[in-house]
């Protein structure tokens, strides 16, 4: 058997953290196993569906690196092949039209409430032997209902959750089809899942109470339901519901904040799975791990703080050349003058140690592309009448020094020592000078990157 797993968000919406981890969580499956993963857009709600949403979750996979096997595919392209299905099941007899109004069905569940019954459809157009059907209303549309076992139980073995077992006498006759011969949600899943040969089903939580209802249908279409695992949602540290406050933002605004792919895709699978204590694992020992068996049966909690802890990880790892990428556009944005200026990569290397994003490393790289501008106050506390000669002996020597880290920290050594000074007397003023802010990299460091002309010029300023 041939594992295929998928992905199917309704594009209403942007594409969130709890989304995200389905889609790794799925294609990670696919991927152990060498299976496929399909992406499907679940569009049939046409007054939330939107073009930007289909985009915006594509561009979210991309990002993410979730790259799928087959797909995208699109329920409004495939009503026809829904209408046929529907054809089939009412000549089979497990549909059949039904003609009560909305209205109706409402005063019929306003009435079991009164009588403290469990609200439903009360079967009123479902055929039976021996039962005589209502006349059919002229000139009404009906809507095609499922037929739903009235007896038994529906039992499957979730993946995540363990055994689930519902009654039939639970749910009512699910609408398939609309009036105007559109198919529902639960239908339409049902279908895609059976012509897709989906063998597993990943998704949230949410969806357990949908579940039974496909299984009953698939059945009746006599296909064999896929393996369920329903995933627990994702709440803020504080407990609650994920909300914008926690970071249920969209998947796009973490690399404008700054956050690697690599980054998310560790923190999200750390979200409700676990290998023993592995905290830190590439996407590859990721597949090679993964299975349903490790979810957790609890909800997991979105900590920003090992969020940005893991992206500072990555950053430091990452490549010199694309986190300047990156970098590049936000300094450009801040008004940085690159030229003369030391290279933005070397820039990077110095900084990223400790950056916990790219915004952060933007930040900070932006005292080598701008003009220094000292407080006068902090200037003349920390350029005094003792430190001034020991500040011309370092220019003057700065002239024949060999230009390289280890040369530049011995000759600064040699000055101090000369000088009787100690190491913050002199850096203080020489950062002010150079960048015109007190925190900096180490001197030494500092000078060789801005290289000897800019030093010179700007110590003479000074």
């Amino acid at each position: 058997m041939t594992v295929r797993t998928r992905f199917a968000p309704s594009p209403t919406g942007f594409l969130h953290l709890g989304g995200a981890r389905t889609a790794l969580f799925a294609w990670a499956y696919a991927r152990r196993f060498e299976g496929v993963f399909i992406l499907r857009i679940e569009d049939t709600d046409l007054e939330r569906s939107t073009p930007e949403a289909v985009q915006a979750i594509i561009d979210g996979m991309q990002w993410l690196g979730l790259h799928h096997d087959e797909g995208p595919f699109y329920q409004m392209q495939r009503m026809d092949r829904y209408r046929e299905v529907v054809a089939q099941m009412l000549a089979a007899g497990t549909a059949y039209h039904c003609y009560c109004t909305p209205d109706e069905v409402e005063a019929m569940r306003e009435r079991q409430r009164a009588a403290g019954e469990k609200p439903r459809y009360d079967g009123t157009w479902r055929p039976e032997p021996g039962k005589t059907l209502p006349a059919v209303p002229e000139g009404r549309k009906p809507v095609v209902r499922f037929r739903n076992p009235l007896d038994g139980e529906v039992t499957w073995e979730d993946a995540v959750k363990g055994p689930i077992t519902i009654a039939n006498r639970e749910m009512d006759d699910l609408i398939i089809a609309r009036p105007d011969g559109t198919p529902t949600y639960n239908f339409c899943v049902v279908v895609d899942d059976w012509d897709m040969k989906i063998t597993h089903v990943i998704r949230g939580d949410d969806h357990v109470n949908n579940t039974p209802r496909q299984i009953n249908i698939l059945k009746a279409l006599g296909a064999t339901p896929p393996i369920y695992g329903h995933v627990p949602m994702i709440l803020g540290a504080d407990g609650e519901k994920l909300s914008k406050r926690h970071g249920a933002v969209s998947v796009m605004e973490y690399p404008a904040q700054g956050y690697l792919p690599e980054a998310m895709l560790n923190y999200l699978a750390r979200l409700g799975w676990s290998h023993g204590d592995e905290e830190i694992f590439t996407m590859e020992q990721f597949c090679a791990w993964f299975d349903l068996g490790h979810l957790s049966k609890s909800p997991a909690q979105f900590n920003p703080e090992k969020l940005a802890w893991l992206n500072n990880h990555y950053i430091k790892a990452a490549d010199n050349e694309r986190l300047a990428t990156l970098a590049r556009p936000l300094l450009e944005r801040d008004g940085a003058d690159f030229d003369g200026a030391p290279p933005l990569p070397a820039v990077i290397a110095l900084m990223k140690e400790r950056a916990a994003t790219v915004v952060e490393l933007a930040d900070a790289a932006m005292l080598f592309y701008r003009q220094p501008r000292p407080d006068a106050a902090l200037l003349q506390q920390h350029l005094n009448d003792t430190v001034k000669p020991a500040l011309a002996d370092y220019a003057g020597r700065l002239r024949t020094v060999a230009w390289d880290r280890a040369a530049l920290a011995a000759m600064l050594k040699e000055v101090l020592a000369a000088h009787k000074l100690k190491m913050p007397q002199l850096a203080m003023p020489l950062r002010l000078l150079l960048t015109g802010q007190l925190q900096t990299p180490s001197i030494d460091a500092l000078v060789e990157l801005f290289g000897r002309d800019t030093v010179l010029e700007r110590l003479q300023r000074g």
